[in-house]
């Protein structure tokens, strides 16, 4: 009878681990935790409307939001809906994947963005080109080696510190005083232009991408403004990061991040490199959208995953506060985007890539959307409408909780 009972426990142990769920001793489900995969449920469940989202996955398969890639939603630590959008990006760019400018400067390789063996999916895998998004899991990474100590200087430390101040072009006291609180919300106060489309020759973020020492080109950029007062969106800043983490810690970022951020979050990812070798942290980064959803649901539990902290706290709080206002209608924290919400005083946090990558965490739904596509050339950002339309199906104030 012993031998039988150890059996089934087993049994019962492993199916807990294997859906991520664990139940208090009344029965009562604890929170679940999609380190191998998301566990599955019906929009209703969990206070959302079906018709809504299948109306928003109908106009996505009929194309009025053009080459979206993919659609997903999580509420409660489940998946509840999910739609993949086939398109052949071959023929779609065929052209611009021959022709030399400001997206394809070398023509052949990872920075050809037309090629559609990187672009959006890495060499025929399911993982998909993050862009800018990178820059926010940028600074996951670097609150998770803050909390291990291996991270140990202080935001106002000055970015010059990890440069041989000799060999760096336009220094004067407004570079001297630049600091990596700087780097991370975008007022480092670099003289850099990318207010423009990505494919406009004058973008210093195409310009960056066609040198071999992306670095050096950032920081030897001159001076523009005063460090900290006013918000200038800069890729080349965030490469700083790839940099700065290297230096003060010793590791590369991208192992260090494999190590102590997606194996602890069952995540599977690429990141590209410059040509130089350093991890591209302003937008190489690779992930499937459901992994992606993995790091709002990080930072909707403080930093903590499956009972152990991977972020402070602290670190998560402060990341998703505004600092400064930024473009348009956006609040800026640590790489993320903060949209005020109209219908109360809180914020949506997003990360945000080129192309159409988003990802929207609503912290007082307790709600995930993911967003993946390669409208590169378009002219429309259907990003409001996205935000506006999910919360329509909301039915519920929290999953499980009272209809609203």
């Amino acid at each position: 009878m012993r031998t039988k009972t150890l059996a089934v426990t087993a049994i019962l142990a492993a199916a807990v681990a294997l859906c991520g769920c664990t139940r208090e001793r009344s029965g009562v489900e604890k929170t679940e935790w999609p380190t191998r995969e998301w566990a599955k449920s019906d929009p209703q469940k969990v206070g959302l409307d079906e018709g809504a989202l299948a109306a928003l996955d109908a106009d996505l398969k009929n194309g009025k939001y053009p080459l979206v890639d993919s659609f997903e939603v999580f509420r409660c630590g489940k998946e509840v809906f999910a739609a993949k959008y086939d398109h052949d990006y071959a023929q779609i760019y065929g052209k611009e994947a021959k022709t030399r400018g400001p997206l394809n400067a070398r023509l052949t390789g990872p920075y050809n963005y037309f090629d559609p063996a990187w672009h959006p999916y890495y060499r025929g895998t399911q993982l998909h080109s993050m862009q800018s998004v990178s820059k926010t899991v940028s600074s996951v990474i670097i609150g998770a080696a803050m909390l291990r100590g291996d991270f140990k200087a202080g935001l106002d430390t000055p970015v010059l510190k990890y440069f041989d101040a000799a060999k760096v072009k336009n220094v004067d006291e407004r570079k001297r005083g630049m600091t990596l609180r700087h780097v991370l919300t975008m007022t480092a106060g670099l003289d850099w232009m990318e207010n423009v489309p990505y494919d406009d020759p004058r973008s210093d973020s195409s310009l960056m991408e066609a040198t071999d020492d992306w670095v050096q080109y950032v920081i030897d950029k001159p001076m523009a403004a005063e460090p900290g007062k006013v918000f200038n969106y800069s890729s080349g800043v965030s490469e700083l990061l790839a940099h700065i983490f290297l230096k003060e810690t010793g590791q590369d970022i991208d192992t260090y991040g494999e190590k102590y951020l997606f194996q602890p979050l069952g995540i599977e990812h690429y990141w590209k490199r410059t040509p130089l070798g350093a991890v591209d942290t302003e937008g190489g980064l690779y992930l499937r959208g459901s992994d992606l959803a993995k790091i709002g649901y990080l930072y909707l539990h403080d930093g903590m995953w499956d009972r152990k902290q991977i972020v402070p706290k602290a670190w998560v709080r402060e990341s998703v506060a505004p600092f400064i206002q930024a473009e348009e209608d956006y609040k800026y924290g640590f790489k993320w985007w903060l949209l005020p919400r109209k219908d109360s005083q809180q914020f949506l946090w997003m990360a945000r890539g080129f192309g159409g990558q988003e990802l929207m965490v609503f912290p007082e739904e307790g709600l995930i959307v993911v967003f993946t596509g390669w409208d590169i050339l378009g002219t429309t950002d259907p990003e409001h409408e996205f935000v506006s339309r999910v919360l329509t199906a909301v039915r519920a104030k929290s999953c499980g909780g009272d209809t609203r």
